[in-house]
């Protein structure tokens, strides 16, 4: 036998509130249609599903065993109701995020933990790339949001920018080296120390290569070649070689006294970090959640870095 839905949801609406004007309420239905929907769901079944003459109403026994099922309509129609609200507020659902390494393990993990302390509810499928890769993806709508390094000019009228850091670099070292304890480093300085490089194909090692050519380094000795921060910074933290960062991933990892930075002036790039979306593209809500908060942490980073 089947049965309507919907009749079993209004019978457990009167059973849980305790009678037809109160379950009408519940509902926001009318008393007496939520009356005629009962006669016809015991027309159905064949017998009354209330007890006759008893005030407050009292189900039969089989009233009670459909209500329950009826009870389990109602909570689904809630949950999904909520499921819905919470979409539409961009409260659920899921971030596709993508940056380079020594961005998102440097700076945008941290940010990204944050924000899922305050949404547990929305999850983010982050992974790594450069900026021909990840622009690619955001062109084919399998990417939301790239955090890069880049020049805005070089980007097509296809893409939105929103600047979120402006460019700058500096020569990092471990803790307690050597010229680290310098109030002043010279040129000779540095140029006895080995080098930490980033990929070939990372936009850092061109930086890399322009700031070692601007402060006259010809010859440059390259100890170690890494893509991860976290080997860069194991490899930093055990020898006394240089390397150049954004200085914004090295101010993280100074407040955890991982390293520091010499002081000495470089030139910085031409790039800005930001956030890439495709412009013809409606984010969703959650989506645009999360541009806010990163755009609010970074805000505070970059007055921080400024103090700094």
């Amino acid at each position: 036998m089947k049965l309507d839905p919907r009749h079993l949801e209004i019978l457990a609406a009167i059973v849980e509130s305790g009678g037809l004007t109160e379950g009408a309420a519940l509902l926001g239905k009318s008393q007496p249609s939520v009356s005629r929907s009962v006669s016809l769901l015991e027309d159905r079944v064949g017998e009354p599903l209330f007890l006759a003459a008893r005030r407050p109403l009292q189900p039969t026994e089989l009233g009670l065993a459909l209500a329950q099922e009826g009870k389990r309509i109602l909570e689904a129609g809630r949950h999904a109701s909520w499921l819905v609200d919470e979409h539409r507020q961009g409260l659920s659902g899921a971030v596709r995020v993508a940056g380079t390494p020594i961005f998102m393990d440097g700076v945008i993990s941290s940010v990204i933990a944050e924000f899922q302390a305050e949404h547990p509810n929305i999850r983010i499928d982050q992974s790594y790339g450069y900026p021909a890769e990840l622009l690619s993806k955001i062109s084919s709508e399998t990417l939301d949001v790239a955090i890069l390094p880049i020049r805005p000019a070089d980007l097509s009228e296809e893409y939105e920018f929103r600047q979120i850091l402006p460019g700058r670099n500096v020569i990092a070292c471990r803790v307690g080296h050597p010229l680290a304890r310098k109030t002043e480093v010279k040129l000779e300085d540095i140029t006895e120390y080995s080098w930490i490089a980033p990929p070939a194909n990372s936009p850092l090692f061109r930086d890399l290569r322009n700031t070692l050519d601007g402060i006259g380094v010809r010859e440059l000795k390259i100890s170690f070649t890494g893509g991860s921060l976290s080997a860069v910074v194991n490899v930093l933290a055990g020898s006394d070689s240089l390397t150049v960062l954004p200085f914004s991933v090295v101010f993280m990892m100074q407040r955890q006294n991982m390293m520091t930075s010499l002081p000495i002036k470089i030139g910085d790039p031409d790039r800005h970090l930001g956030c890439v979306m495709r412009r013809d593209r409606r984010m969703s809500a959650t989506s645009n959640r999360f541009l806010a908060f990163v755009e609010r942490k970074f805000e505070l980073l970059d007055r921080l870095i400024c103090k700094a």
